[in-house]
């Protein structure tokens, strides 16, 4: 059985499961190459920070930070920039890293609607071909196989939507993740300039 002809024996929903796989992928591309960017050197960054702010050279630390683009680099810059400027640091922290947040959390709630969805489809499509299959039972009295082929056929839309709910949850947990590492690593950012901050006055 070829992909087309499998595709057209799930039914209709087959192209709601196929629009899911096709936003599980776009979101794959596209967190990937965010987080990528957010965690570039983002360990050396925090290993190094601490040197950077203890110098008491904030004007320093800050353009070390501006040659960074991870979001470590990012939310160190906004609250450096806070205590340059005479301004509350705590809450320029806060803020950004609220944001940082946010943006890695973005797209993960529809990996999370699209894993429970789709097995739900999948669900959906099944009892459609099975009332379909016992319609063809009813016609064609004596003959069993009318109905077992029916059945197999219903069974395609439960499979092709587990194995899309499968595929949005690996991207899922890999990405949730990276998303932990990356917002324990700005912790530790806010932990550094808050203490030296707190030095300072």
């Amino acid at each position: 059985m070829g992909i087309m002809e499998w595709f057209q024996k799930g039914g209709p929903v087959m192209y709601l499961l196929l629009l899911c796989s096709v936003c599980v992928v776009a979101i794959l591309i596209e967190r990937f190459m965010f987080y990528r960017k957010a965690g570039s050197g983002i360990h050396a960054f925090t290993d190094k920070l601490p040197g950077l702010v203890q110098d008491g050279d904030w004007n320093r630390a800050l353009q070390a930070c501006e040659q960074d683009t991870n979001a470590a680099a990012f939310v160190s810059r906004e609250g450096l920039t806070a205590a340059v400027a005479g301004k509350d640091t705590e809450l320029a922290l806060e803020m950004a890293y609220g944001t940082a947040a946010a943006e890695l959390r973005s797209g993960l709630n529809y990996l999370s609607m699209i894993v429970t969805l789709s097995p739900l489809l999948g669900l959906l499509g099944t009892i459609v071909g099975m009332i379909n299959s016992f319609n063809i039972f009813n016609l064609q009295a004596g003959q069993p196989l009318a109905i077992t082929g029916g059945i197999g056929e219903a069974l395609i839309a439960t499979a092709t939507g587990l194995c899309v709910a499968i595929l949005a949850l690996v991207v899922h947990s890999y990405f949730a993740q990276k998303m932990d590492t990356i917002l324990t690593e700005l912790d530790k950012v806010i932990a550094v300039i808050s203490a030296e901050d707190r030095k300072r006055r």
